[in-house]
């Protein structure tokens, strides 16, 4: 039986990343970092497995947080805590607000510019993991870099925002446990039960 070829995902240099300034935890300096990491010729797509245990490269990862506000003004947040049948083993049972994956050389097709290699593979991430029953609008607002921990270590998460119109989000894995909208407040109480990019980002965006 043929070997299962292994994924291959998008990598930037992690010196490309210190040179543009190293940074840890939240940045909400957009246009310094994202345009210079995605036009960069030193982008490759590389063995999944590999890039898992190698600090010199950085996976960039698309971290979708959706967002409901109520007529009152009250914010709410998409979270769920990761079952064991999802890909980052070191992050199961941990509680999330995040939504994405990596993005693999198969979402390359016929595109030949990585910035719109990277919305198609956040928008197939997006569309494999939820049902968006709502309109929204969806912005870019910072980058997360966590070299505190291994999983951080290897990887550069970049934070979008979808504000829905309705609290309309599904999980359509069922390795999504206790998905749903929560307040924001509720969430910011339990904080300790997230995995580390969630807590990045509540403190940075939502305190």
């Amino acid at each position: 039986m043929p070997a299962v070829a292994e994924e291959l995902v998008l990598v930037v240099p992690t010196s490309r990343f210190h040179a543009l300034g190293r940074f840890q935890g939240f940045s909400a300096d957009t246009n310094r970092y994202l345009p210079a990491l995605l036009q960069g010729d030193d982008l490759s797509y590389r063995p999944r497995g590999q890039m898992e245990q190698d600090p010199g490269f950085k996976q960039l990862i698309p971290y979708v947080v959706f967002r409901y506000t109520d007529s009152a003004g009250a914010e709410y947040l998409f979270q769920y805590t990761r079952g064991g049948g999802q890909g980052e083993k070191r992050l199961h049972a941990k509680r999330s607000i995040g939504v994405g994956g990596h993005i693999s050389a198969d979402d390359v097709g016929s595109l030949t510019c990585h910035h719109d290699v990277y919305r198609e593979g956040m928008r197939r991430e997006l569309a494999e993991e939820v049902i968006i029953d709502s309109p929204y609008n969806e912005q870019c607002v910072g980058l997360i870099n966590d070299d505190e921990t291994p999983v951080g270590q290897v990887h550069l998460g970049v934070v979008h925002v979808c504000d829905v119109l309705r609290p309309a989000v599904s999980p359509r894995e069922a390795d999504f446990l206790d998905a749903g909208f929560r307040p924001v407040n509720e969430l910011l109480s339990g904080i300790e039960g997230f995995e580390s990019w969630s807590q990045i980002v509540l403190a940075a965006l939502f305190k």
